[in-house]
């Protein structure tokens, strides 16, 4: 691993833990969230977030460009360094009181994720990965899941309802009946848990770029994979599963629908 992306790991994983330290100050206080265009919550808390990271990232990299689910794109795409944020992940749960909520730092360079970090407050876990750097778990190195066979996996998933409104409620059948065990332990908290093989699979039928920028390094490092439903590692699919490189072919005819 390059000295430069250390730099960078080290500032997402500090800028991730402060964000988390504030969001802290709201959770569990009776939070009430006010409702997008698209009918998605947003907080207090969501917005502060995002402008403590984009106030760091601004202050220490005023030349990168940044793209965050709150305020937008900062600069032109075609700035070489691309920092994406999603300030809260899970703001459903937030509101809630659930602990699955993380925030989500991700570094592009020259159109490739090279630095992620997942960072869940409540939870005081820590998943962060650069590329050659290996993936860390508050301070171990993660490791995804040795299981072999797709029919002992455990699955996490996003709410069912979303995977026949956005056209893959066929591929969802099929993955229940190819494997062991599904459990709704969605947003980043799912894909945390394959990156320290506590999952096999975790999937989503529709996503945004700040959901998934932290997570190829991740997985990759980890072991894993991290890409759209046809097999290609990338942050633009729309959609995204998370699971070993081992089980990766099997689990791409199962929701391809091959025999």
């Amino acid at each position: 691993m390059s000295k430069s992306l250390q730099t960078y790991l080290d500032f997402a994983i500090e800028t991730a833990w402060q964000a988390g330290q504030l969001t802290l100050g709201y959770f569990q206080t009776g939070i009430h969230p006010d409702f997008k265009a698209d009918d998605t919550p947003v907080t207090v808390a969501d917005r502060s977030s995002e402008q403590l990271i984009r106030s760091r990232i601004e202050k220490q990299y005023p030349h990168h460009a940044i793209v965050g689910e709150e305020y937008g794109t900062s600069a032109e795409t075609g700035q070489s360094h691309r920092w994406f944020i999603d300030p809260i992940d899970g703001t459903r749960s937030f509101v809630r009181g659930i602990p699955l909520y993380a925030v989500l730092i991700g570094l592009e360079i020259e159109g490739k994720p090279e630095v992620g970090v997942a960072y869940f407050p409540a939870l005081k876990e820590m998943l962060a990965a650069a590329t050659g750097a290996g993936c860390w778990w508050n301070g171990r190195r993660a490791r995804v899941s040795p299981m072999t066979e797709l029919k002992t996996a455990l699955v996490a998933h996003a709410d069912t309802a979303s995977f026949a409104k956005h056209g893959k409620g066929e591929a969802w059948e099929r993955i229940q009946q190819a494997t062991n065990y599904r459990v709704g332990l969605s947003d980043a908290y799912g894909y945390l848990l394959v990156a320290t093989g506590r999952a096999e699979m975790m999937l989503d039928p529709i996503m945004s770029v700040w959901d998934c920028a932290p997570f190829p390094p991740i997985l990759s490092e980890a072991g894993g994979y991290f890409g759209d439903w046809q097999g290609h590692p990338t942050i633009y699919g729309k959609e995204a599963i998370a699971t070993t490189q081992t089980l990766l072919p099997e689990v791409l005819k199962v929701v391809k629908g091959f025999n």
